[in-house]
């Protein structure tokens, strides 16, 4: 089996790799090709990567290039990690929104469509050279945002599952808070990508017993401190939402918060400076702690699981992924890409069904489901009219002053990732 990512040369790519050394029962690999243009950063990337192989004894190879066409060449899945316009851009995203009282993030609001739209016709040319390179190659997307991504390759034809860490971060939290192991918890997991609660946690399988309540109520407190929400919150609503909520039930707090302290994207590249420096160390040979704070966390496990079903190679029944909606959700389109559980196989994932959506989560999905169609047009059709009507349809813009202003800075922002700019 030949796996390639495609963002080889990440800082998070120490973490695959562990995994994939790790659960090499689960997912065979005999070639791991990583393909990325930064060949300084591919290199040092490379060589960590094969010492982690070396030191727990998987005798696949691994194999660095800058040349996408060879890399992905008779590959059989193709994960996408990409980041363009690298942390300079994420650090524009998570910072003149703020100038507006909008939140600035890198995944949603006014920073999540400039996200959009730097990444979707690159991923979608990527896409592309796959499928000439091999048509019968699944493409799992890691790359935010994930949903708007996704749907982009599912519209275009491609073989494509998206994939989030934030569920099965959830199952291993609750399963150690439960005492139990990963494998027995199973998530009712519902809502779109970086937009979903966890409205049922299940012991055994989906038709298992409910155990939500007593999760909420034995731990609550320390539910809500992860997740920064109050327990109170946590009480009224029944639910567990993603920390991605807190964006749409905090907004205000968020935005002074975020004003008064140094961006995320600034972290993360203090960070990877050290983590480059880390890995260009000859005798490091497994992944060092501080890449856990670089976030991710459990992304590897997800990542075989995911490969290993499509492939045919075991790996679990049931995952949390972002496919098409095909009516599992009925108040949303049936091209809408939703993140739910699946039955995941060769074919494919089948998402499992839903039960009634409240309508106080139903209502914010649909909303957000509209801006990601107006989003993906923006993306791949380009004009400042698609841009502002993208960010009028945002519940975390909502104002024409906003939009219009936005508009304007997303756009001298990101100039010279936009063709059409």
């Amino acid at each position: 089996m030949k796996l390639t990512v495609v963002g080889g040369g990440s800082t998070y790519t120490p973490e695959l790799v562990d995994g994939f050394a790790r659960l090499r029962d689960t997912l065979a690999i005999e070639e791991l090709v990583l393909v990325d243009p930064a060949a300084d950063r591919l290199e040092l990337v490379g060589g960590l990567a094969r010492r982690i192989f070396a030191r727990q004894g998987h005798g696949g190879r691994i194999v660095t290039t800058s040349d996408l066409d060879a890399g992905v060449e008779g590959a059989d899945a193709v994960l996408l990690q990409l980041r363009v316009g690298g942390q300079a851009a994420r650090q524009q995203d998570e910072t003149w929104p703020l100038e507006c009282g909008c939140v600035g993030q890198e995944t949603t609001g006014a920073g999540g469509l400039a996200k959009a739209l730097r990444t979707v016709p690159v991923v979608l040319d990527i896409a592309e050279r796959v499928r000439r390179a091999n048509p019968d190659a699944w493409i799992i997307d890691f790359t935010n945002p994930v949903g708007i991504v996704t749907r982009a390759l599912l519209q275009a034809g491609h073989k494509a599952v998206g994939l989030c860490n934030v569920a099965i971060g959830f199952q291993r939290r609750f399963a150690a808070l439960l005492g139990v192991a990963p494998a027995d918890i199973h998530l009712d997991h519902v809502g779109l990508n970086h937009l979903t609660w966890e409205t049922g946690v299940r012991l055994g399988g989906p038709e298992g017993e409910d155990v939500l309540p007593k999760l909420l109520a034995a731990h609550g407190d320390s539910i809500a401190g992860d997740l920064r929400l109050p327990r109170p919150l946590l009480d009224r609503l029944g639910v567990v939402p993603s920390y991605y909520l807190r964006y749409y039930y905090a907004h205000d707090e968020v935005v002074e918060e975020l004003r008064g302290k140094p961006s995320r994207a600034a972290e993360v590249a203090e960070m990877e400076r050290e983590l480059l420096r880390m890995y260009a160390d000859p005798a490091l040979d497994e992944k060092p702690e501080l890449l856990a704070r670089r976030g991710g966390a459990f992304y590897s496990e997800a990542a075989v699981d995911l490969a290993a079903s499509l492939l045919g190679g075991g790996g679990s029944t049931y995952q949390v992924v972002n496919t098409l909606n095909r009516g599992t959700l009925p108040f949303l389109p049936a091209d809408a890409v939703i993140e739910v559980q699946a039955a995941v196989g060769a074919k494919g994932p089948a998402p499992l069904s839903v039960p009634a959506v409240d309508p106080l989560y139903a209502g914010l999905m649909a909303n957000v489901t509209a801006y990601e169609d107006l989003a993906l047009d923006a993306a791949l059709r380009g004009g400042r009219e698609r841009v502002f009507r993208a960010l009028l349809a945002h519940p975390l813009v909502g104002q024409y002053a906003y939009a219009e202003t936005l508009t304007d800075q997303l756009i001298a922002h990101n100039r010279e990732h936009l063709a059409w700019a």
